[in-house]
């Protein structure tokens, strides 16, 4: 029952897009170093995150608490909320867990579903499901080489008149003892440019750290697909525990690299 509701929850929210700016796709295969720049939130079938980069020797662990708060046709509203792991290491290996949204306040108690294990050096990233204990093995395009910056615009008109973008510089701050940046860009689309009766204005404030390469506070606020807060919780800076990067026994792994499946060790 709870596998089905849930189903049912991820199943009614529309697929949508944040429109700030077109995110940059990395490579498909590891190449020279560039510059990638991603916006979180937005919603692609399931709940966009925070981005988190390869970066090495900046390990960390932490907790991120996610909620998305998201209108009804009556006015009224429906929140989702889940909380998930993160690790990555100094060689910029990273572990990074899914668990099913569920609703604000009730019942519904909220389950790891899938968890990923991406590795520069190798390329690797495997994708694995909780409850099948399956993990697909899959090509991995960043690397430790690219460089890695927050995802801000300037301020001005977009093309074609369609709106206009602007872009607010929040200073610096310290969250959870790290240093931090905070940014503004909020975009105002002209009305009848998406079918739209009135301007649709959408917002993203962040919190940077130049430190770690990601978000630790992030807040989407979109008409599209409503609004998203993530924050990061228990933030530890030190090496984490080598295990997460290995696959835990019982699971097998398929390789869409080459086709063959061989049980993980």
């Amino acid at each position: 029952m709870f596998v089905r509701l849930s189903s049912l929850l991820l199943g009614f929210l529309s697929l949508t897009s944040f429109a700030f700016s077109q995110n940059p796709t990395p490579p498909q295969a590891p190449g020279p170093p560039t510059v990638i720049s991603r916006a979180d939130g937005g919603a692609y079938g399931p709940m966009q995150s925070i981005f988190t980069p390869p970066k090495p020797g900046a390990p960390f662990s932490l907790m991120l608490a996610a909620e998305w708060t998201r209108p009804m046709a009556n006015g009224g509203t429906f929140t989702l909320v889940n909380e998930r792991r993160i690790v990555r290491d100094s060689k910029g290996r990273i572990y990074q867990e899914r668990w099913i949204l569920v609703p604000k306040g009730g019942s519904m108690k909220s389950q790891m579903n899938v968890f990923k294990i991406t590795d520069p050096a190798l390329h690797t990233w495997f994708n694995c499901d909780v409850f099948a204990k399956v993990c697909e093995l899959l090509q991995y395009s960043l690397t430790t080489e690219q460089k890695y910056l927050p995802a801000t615009g300037a301020s001005g008109p977009l093309p074609d008149g369609n709106g206009f973008r602007r872009h607010e510089d929040l200073g610096v701050a310290s969250t959870l003892g790290v240093d931090t940046h905070g940014y503004r860009e909020t975009l105002t689309i002209n009305e009848d440019v998406m079918g739209n009766d009135k301007p649709m204005v959408s917002m993203r404030e962040f919190w940077w750290s130049p430190q770690l390469a990601i978000n630790l506070i992030s807040i989407v606020d979109d008409p599209q697909s409503g609004k998203q807060v993530f924050t990061v919780k228990d933030l530890s800076t030190t090496e984490p525990d080598l295990s997460y990067f290995e696959i835990p026994a019982g699971y097998t792994v398929v390789d869409h690299r080459n086709e063959t499946s061989t049980p993980a060790n």
